[in-house]
């Protein structure tokens, strides 16, 4: 669990004394549930004595465990609609209105008030959210209620309503509220940095909370992330004029987003700052980052100056850096480097052999390509579904090329296996492109090719493709594509193969001992 998660909920706790664990709950009977729900459902928009009057006949359980099973039963039934949830705990409430708890009459628990507060945050009823919220005690508020509330108050963009939450809890504890409220905003599924930033600002002014390093890193890591260079910017000076340094992610998230608009100078700066100020990179997630993107971009030599300072400063060094390594060499023609580095590497994984791949179809040299993919296979390493996109891609192109045999090529194949499949509106242009000639075709896609044929009968058809295939001379493409259909076209097919290969692991370490 995260610290600053841990100390959230050590705040929301209010008792001096830990208190006496409650009584497990019994099972909740299926056919009492399931009548229940019946009438919630059927029934919810009935007048309320019609309905309690329905809910009274039932036999519901009395226990305080057992009310609140029921109710965390029931309304996991309705997760999207707010009304039979909240006429059950008002029936419920009137019922049991002489507890002593201060729910309004029914005996809460914190698991109990966020769900529902989650049911009517997911239901959009912001107004009933608010003021349920805003009525349950203190310490009924856990971090899975307040996030329910953001979640539900955000994506309407109720600004003074999700500011107004840093007020639930005292004065001294604002701050770390407003960071973990703009932490959800800023995070999946909302994704709403400039609603966040307008909730920070307005704690500012109404509030008097002040905004912690923490919130403007958040901001600056969801603006890059939706692609909003410019507003990320802006946040990172603000944060340097109010003497707030940036974290690692912000660091890695805007140096990413640079190189992604083409500003490779300015994300360089970035990094080389990030270095002088002593910002600890997690992991050296940064580095690996600057060394894909140099290395994409052709910039092998200050590739290999991160690289060398991520070993010198011990960072693991895994197979995606040097799989990107080894793609930029061989990218600018040096494959005789990039085979060094291949051949260097005892333990090869997945990311380096990709990376190599890469690099032969980007020099043309598919057939190296296809090599590689049959050592890769005899060495234990199972490819996955991109491996066999990139070759297709690199052996057909990306908008398929015209074999030699008039019978059997990308047309016969792909185009037909469309129109087979029954997918004539993909194939429409490439039929066009076939009888004419001279008319511009999209981009082909190889992955709903082969999921298409992904099961049973695709199988068999792989297998007479590759014979047609090596009949004709095309024999790489025939082992692509009967490889495919031998080891991935069912689950069974796939767990066959990856059991293979997990057999043959071991019996490797077994002899190695």
């Amino acid at each position: 669990m995260p610290p600053r998660l841990f100390l959230f909920r050590r705040l929301l706790s209010t008792s001096t004394s830990s208190p006496a664990p409650a009584p497990a709950p019994r099972p909740t009977d299926p056919a009492l549930l399931l009548r229940l729900c019946t009438i919630l459902y059927q029934h919810q928009h009935d007048p309320d004595d019609k309905l309690h009057r329905r809910l009274s006949a039932l036999s519901l359980p009395t226990a305080p465990s057992d009310l609140r099973e029921l109710f965390l039963q029931a309304s996991a039934r309705f997760p999207l609609s707010w009304r039979p949830v909240h006429r059950l705990l008002a029936h419920l409430s009137a019922r049991h209105c002489g507890a002593s708890d201060g729910g309004g009459g029914f005996p809460h628990s914190p698991a109990t008030a966020a769900r529902l507060l989650d049911v009517l945050a997911k239901s959009g009823n912001t107004d009933l959210l608010q003021s349920t919220l805003f009525s349950l005690p203190r310490t009924l508020l856990s971090a899975a209620a307040l996030r329910a509330a953001v979640r539900g108050l955000a994506p309407s963009r109720e600004v003074r309503k999700v500011a107004a939450l840093v007020t639930l809890f005292p004065e001294c504890h604002s701050a770390r509220i407003l960071t973990f409220v703009t932490d959800v905003a800023c995070s999946e599924p909302c994704r709403l940095p400039d609603v966040a930033e307008k909730v920070i600002k307005r704690a500012e002014h109404q509030h008097g909370v002040s905004r912690t390093a923490r919130c403007d890193e958040l901001l600056v890591v969801a603006y890059c992330r939706a692609g909003s260079l410019a507003e990320a910017c802006r946040v990172w000076n603000g944060m340097e004029r109010r003497g707030h340094e940036p974290g690692a992610a912000a660091y890695q998230e805007i140096v990413v987003t640079m190189f992604k608009n083409n500003r490779a100078a300015d994300a360089m700066r970035v990094f080389d700052g990030m270095r002088r100020s002593g910002v600890q990179d997690d992991g050296g997630a940064c580095c690996r980052a600057v060394v894909s993107w140099l290395c994409k971009d052709g910039k092998v030599w200050g590739a290999y100056m991160v690289f060398a300072e991520m070993v010198k400063i011990g960072v693991e060094v895994d197979g995606e850096v040097l799989g990107d390594l080894v793609y930029g060499l061989i990218a600018r023609r040096r494959v005789r480097e990039g085979y060094k580095v291949f051949r260097g590497v005892r333990e090869k994984d997945i990311a380096l052999y990709h990376g190599l791949m890469k690099g032969l179809l980007r020099i043309k040299r598919a057939e190296e390509a296809t090599e590689l993919f049959r050592e890769m296979i005899s060495r234990g390493c199972e490819p996955n579904m991109h491996t066999y996109i990139m070759l297709l891609q690199g052996h057909l192109g990306k908008r398929g090329r015209k074999g030699r045999d008039p019978l059997v090529n990308f047309e016969s194949i792909f185009v037909g296996g469309l129109v087979k499949a029954g997918r004539t509106l993909e194939a429409t242009k490439f039929v066009e492109r076939t009888m004419w000639g001279g008319v511009n075709v999209p981009r082909f896609d190889y992955n709903k090719f082969l999921y298409y044929f992904s099961n049973e009968e695709g199988a068999l058809m792989f297998e007479e493709v590759g014979k047609r295939l090596r009949e004709v001379g095309l024999i790489d493409l025939a082992d692509i594509l009967s490889t495919y259909g031998e080891r991935m076209t069912t689950r069974d097919r796939r767990r066959r193969a990856m059991h293979g290969l997990l057999e043959s692991v071991q019996s490797a370490q077994d002899v190695s001992c």
